[in-house]
């Protein structure tokens, strides 16, 4: 299964916003973005039955424009998960190596320091997101829907790697008030991040490969059974047909 290009984004940007005209509170990809990694990073597999109405509103108002839409997002969406997974699954030293997880996020702050004088008094006083903040509220909203899953680990050492890899990603859901000195994805793009926010948002990414492994190693939730009492012999059998549980479902 190869990964998503540019057009397969843009195919994802263009459903999204079909989607809007239907249901306005539909998240931009980017939030889709840190979800997924959520979800790829969750101790159980969450089904689409599960996460499809929580993450597009799809049960208050929001639907999907035909079956030919729908299949073209699952599938789109079922590509980007084995490749996000594929890269975390994966032995890095470093994050800026090809086969590194690099999520889907952009630099609004710098694409909007790059436009005219006349269009940026336009957007100007405007609530523009900080740099991976939308992808960070996406990765956490999934945590939120599903808090039984990301309870911590019983073990005090996992419990702690967990909370603190949560923690960094929780950083990224903040605004970037530190002057800006840098540009996100170049020398030559004008500042739009501070470098204590590339910092941060490294620290994000190895978290997410650190949530991964600490699931990956303790495994699926294991789900208690409880038995009910066993009839005697001569007692009348639990399934109701009336004779000896003997001679019913305990023969």
């Amino acid at each position: 299964m190869t990964g998503l290009a540019a057009t397969d984004f843009d195919a994802l940007d263009d459903i999204l916003d079909d989607l809007r005209t239907r249901h306005d509170e539909t998240p931009q990809w980017e939030f889709c973005e840190g979800f997924l990694a959520a979800l790829v990073c969750c101790r159980r597999r969450i089904g689409a039955d599960e996460w499809l109405p929580v993450l597009l509103g799809l049960d208050e108002g929001g639907s999907f424009a035909s079956d030919a839409q729908r299949e073209q997002f699952m599938a789109l969406w079922e590509r980007r998960f084995e490749e996000v997974r594929t890269a975390l699954d994966t032995e890095i030293n470093a994050l800026d190596e090809d086969k590194a997880y690099a999520p889907e996020v952009m630099d609004v702050r710098g694409a909007i320091a790059s436009l005219p004088p006349e269009e940026r008094e336009e957007v100007e006083g405007e609530d523009i997101p900080s740099f991976a903040q939308v992808w960070a509220l996406g990765f956490m909203y999934a945590i939120e829907s599903w808090p039984e899953e990301w309870e911590a680990p019983k073990d005090k050492e996992a419990a702690k790697w967990h909370d603190l890899s949560l923690q960094a990603i929780v950083a990224l859901t903040e605004d970037d008030t530190d002057e800006a000195t840098l540009s996100a994805f170049g020398e030559d793009g004008p500042p739009s991040v501070s470098e204590n926010r590339l910092n941060a948002y490294g620290e994000a990414l190895w978290a997410v490969y650190d949530l991964r492994e600490i699931w990956r190693n303790i495994g699926p939730r294991v789900q208690q059974v409880i038995k009910g009492d066993v009839p005697g012999r001569n007692d009348p059998c639990s399934c109701g047909s009336g004779k000896k549980y003997k001679k019913c479902c305990g023969a």
